[in-house]
């Protein structure tokens, strides 16, 4: 709980009973490798925090290939958020790349925090903006080459390389994973 208070004060300032609120309305949950947080075909219901393990943001294409979007680490704020507020059926995932350690609000909780807790609103707005431009960066220039796009996910994800499995990365770069090994085995 710690470190989403931690990430919460980069935004603004609370006091002590404030803070203490957030803790009540949030739940310490784990997320199984390959468990979802959120599921296309469904209304997004809560808001997460990770602590600890990696997300991947996904969505299918209409001839069914699976797209990875996004990949969300250590200490970020993570939702569906645009379905979440409008109360609508999402067409992405969330899903756990690694064993997971989340705080999550519910919608009830979240909603709470901006009726009792004054100035939550500016510090929420600021994280949710975040949290939407971290899901929506564009995937690699598929105009680049795919040796150029795996350096580039090295340079912009160093930490997830050994933690996530090379058929999300494929995805997220848009190549097999028969060629991602080629291309590790390249510039080895």
């Amino acid at each position: 709980m710690e470190k989403l208070i931690a990430y919460i004060l980069q935004f603004g300032n609370l006091n002590n009973q404030q803070i203490d609120l957030i803790k009540n309305k949030a739940t310490e949950i784990e997320l199984r490798k390959d468990a979802y947080f959120s599921e296309a075909g469904q209304i997004p219901r809560q808001v997460g925090f990770v602590v600890d393990g990696v997300v991947r943001g996904c969505y299918y294409t209409n001839q069914g290939e699976e797209i990875t979007r996004c990949f969300i680490g250590e200490n970020n704020l993570m939702a569906d958020y645009v379905n979440f507020e409008a109360n609508a059926v999402s067409s992405d995932y969330l899903q756990a790349c690694t064993d997971c350690k989340l705080v999550v609000f519910s919608k009830q909780n979240w909603e709470e925090l901006s009726r009792i807790i004054v100035g939550w609103d500016p510090i929420k707005n600021k994280m949710v903006q975040l949290c939407m431009y971290q899901k929506s960066r564009k995937g690699p220039v598929i105009s680049q080459d795919a040796t150029t796009r795996y350096l580039e996910f090295m340079e912009n994800y160093p930490s997830l390389i050994n933690r996530i499995p090379l058929i999300y990365v494929a995805s997220y770069l848009g190549v097999t994973q028969q060629s991602l090994s080629r291309i590790r085995k390249n510039i080895r």
